[in-house]
């Protein structure tokens, strides 16, 4: 089939690249989002999947808005048989919709209908899931709610952050709509309506969301730490600055340290919660990079009970 490929960061990579590696499909162009600005300078910078494309010879559309008349336009010139979307970022209206003989098709990483929207990773591992996995279904108008192709299943392991679990179904996903890509091309597969029990909604999380209430119990703080860690980080305050949590991990056996109470030692820094306490292993000062959670308590030098939190 020819086809017209979607997607914007590094996460949808993988899937490009599976679908330029195929034998049995053309990626006649991808569809991006606009250049950003990006670093210091806040230069405009290409995307890692318009970055990929133009490094293997496709064309890149990158229209402000897929509504735009000249991006509808070309895309009909290309008549594109089916359009493979993961991760691209923004919504589809039915003139682009409309297009392709065979669709949009998304690669979505969660087990449809759970988690639906922008954050489904991160959402699976702050709600404690321990498997999730990636669906490819067909685009309609609705978020996330068309029928489903296929699906793959992945185990969430007990100290996997977001960015952990997305990398590993970056790669599976992959594989997933690929095969997609041939069983629709050859009349093997057929969508699936998705039932009507069990939708949850992954709404994109906020730096709000990210804060750490420390009166909540150890458990649910390392969850909050780990689905939001690469982004936006979880966070917490210390002596009136933001305190980037980067990794953290439970401590059962300890349960004397009040909720936001600091036990620094030599080589460990603990954090009491609503149960027992966790440890703090990296952390991100306001304004520098990550560092051991021991060096940060040492520099700063923690008062006994000195506490964390607003």
């Amino acid at each position: 089939m020819k086809l017209v490929f979607a997607g914007t960061p590094e996460v949808a990579v993988p899937a490009l690249d599976a679908l330029i590696a195929s034998e049995r499909h053309e990626v006649a162009a991808v569809v991006t989002r606009p250049d950003a600005p990006a670093g210091r300078g806040r230069r405009l910078v290409a995307c890692p999947v318009a970055e990929r494309a133009e490094e293997a010879g496709i064309e890149v559309l990158k229209p402000r808005r897929p509504r735009d008349e000249d991006f509808l336009a070309r895309l009909r010139e290309i008549a594109p048989d089916c359009c493979p979307v993961v991760a691209y970022g923004a919504l589809l209206p039915k003139a682009a919709l409309d297009v392709p003989a065979r669709g949009w098709v998304n690669l979505h990483f969660s087990l449809l209908p759970a988690w639906r929207g922008a954050a489904p990773v991160q959402h699976a591992v702050m709600a404690g899931d321990e498997v999730t996995g990636a669906s490819t279904f067909l685009i309609e108008e609705g978020l996330d709610s068309g029928p489903v192709y296929g699906v793959l299943t992945e185990e969430v392991r007990p100290t996997d952050t977001s960015g952990d679990l997305l990398t590993r179904l970056a790669f599976a996903g992959a594989g997933l709509l690929a095969a997609t890509m041939d069983g629709i091309e050859d009349g093997t597969l057929h969508a699936v309506p998705q039932p009507a029990e069990g939708v949850t909604l992954a709404p994109k999380i906020t730096v709000e969301d990210a804060q750490v209430r420390w009166s909540q119990p150890a458990l649910r703080v390392d969850r909050v730490v780990r689905g939001c860690t690469p982004a936006p980080g979880a966070w917490t305050v210390f002596r009136g600055e933001r305190l980037k949590l980067v990794q953290a991990a439970p401590v059962p056996d300890r349960t004397d340290l009040a909720p936001g109470e600091l036990s620094a030692g030599k080589n460990n820094v603990y954090v009491g919660t609503g149960s027992h306490a966790v440890e703090l292993l990296w952390v991100q000062p306001q304004g520098k990079k990550p560092m051991r959670a021991a060096d940060w308590a040492r520099g700063v030098r923690i008062a006994p009970g000195e506490p964390l939190g607003a």
